[in-house]
């Protein structure tokens, strides 16, 4: 081969390299879009979020209803109220913020013992039914991170109150039968409301030390405490609350950096009950036109 022949085939073979490594620059460029565009997709894909909350042991209780009675849904009907109609108004799915948000507003269905309406959870040990409960000396834990999502104002433009976390007490058939009673209804030991943007919590107290065992049983035997607010504003804010209960003792922590502890002769009388935990939505107001809503994020109950 001489050398007007190779200089030939040189040239041939750079211009061939040459093409190919273009291919190649081309396809990588492509390659780096299409790896772009995945990741925009999957950035979309996450925004979709869900709650972390298990609904197998709580029942909700809703304004909806007859106007005699509220409407309630227990396990296993509530596991699907993302899609159940008579529901979604007063318990639905934020996807953005993966939250359950609780809507409340004063309906003409209450529950027996109060004139507030309510979008709220109910803790169910045994799924579907009331009459397995637990006492201070079984002990017990919820945590929530919840926020405010929307609450109404009054006239004077003070926002209203909610109650976002509870612990009730409840007769057992012996107890509410000694005295007579037509319901296994006792007072609640705690309340945990949203008020001014504040954490602030209620208990009880017991009005006569002495009281026997069957007077401790009746409502009228308990009074209400001053109440106690914690110093963090939370305002509209996610918060964490946790409720510790234990034999004579109950904690409450906000954020895991502010508690109150109540462990006194009251807590320990209070051993007398069965207990079960409440969480969501009860609306503190019977203005025209007031509502609230309430995002809950987790929550968790343990025993």
């Amino acid at each position: 081969m001489n050398f007007k022949s190779l200089l030939i085939l040189f040239f041939v073979l750079s211009l061939h390299t040459g093409f190919a490594q273009s291919n190649d620059t081309a396809e990588t460029a492509m390659t780096k879009k299409e790896q772009k565009k995945k990741k925009r997709k999957k950035k979309k894909r996450k925004k979709f979020k869900l709650p972390k909350i298990d609904l197998s042991h709580w029942k909700v209780t809703t304004p909806a209803g007859n106007g005699k009675k509220p409407q309630e849904v227990s396990p296993p009907e509530i596991l699907n109220y993302a899609t159940n109609k008579d529901l979604l108004p007063y318990m639905y799915n934020d996807s953005v913020r993966g939250a359950i948000v609780f809507y409340a507003y004063p309906s003409k269905a209450t529950t027996a013992n109060t004139k507030y309406s309510r979008s709220e959870l109910r803790e169910q040990m045994v799924p579907g039914k009331n009459n397995v409960n637990w006492t201070f000396k079984d002990g017990g834990i919820m945590k929530g991170k919840l926020a405010i999502d929307e609450i109404s104002r009054d006239k004077n433009g003070k926002y209203h109150k909610v109650i976002i976390m509870q612990i009730h007490g409840r007769l057992t058939n012996e107890q509410r039968d000694l005295i007579g009673q037509k319901d296994n209804n006792a007072p609640p030991i705690l309340k945990i409301y949203w008020q001014n943007g504040k954490v602030r919590v209620k208990t009880k107290v017991l009005k006569n030390l002495n009281a026997t065992d069957e007077e401790l049983l009746h409502e009228d035997a308990w009074g209400d405490d001053k109440g106690f607010t914690f110093k963090q504003k939370v305002g509209f804010k996610k918060f964490r609350l946790e409720v510790r209960v234990s034999e004579g003792k109950m904690t409450i922590v906000l954020n895991n950096n502010e508690f109150k502890t109540y462990e006194n002769v009251h807590m320990r009388k209070w051993g007398i009950f069965e207990n079960y935990f409440k969480a969501g939505n009860y609306f503190q107001s019977r203005d025209e036109g007031a509502f609230a809503k309430v995002r809950y994020y987790t929550l968790e109950v343990s025993h």
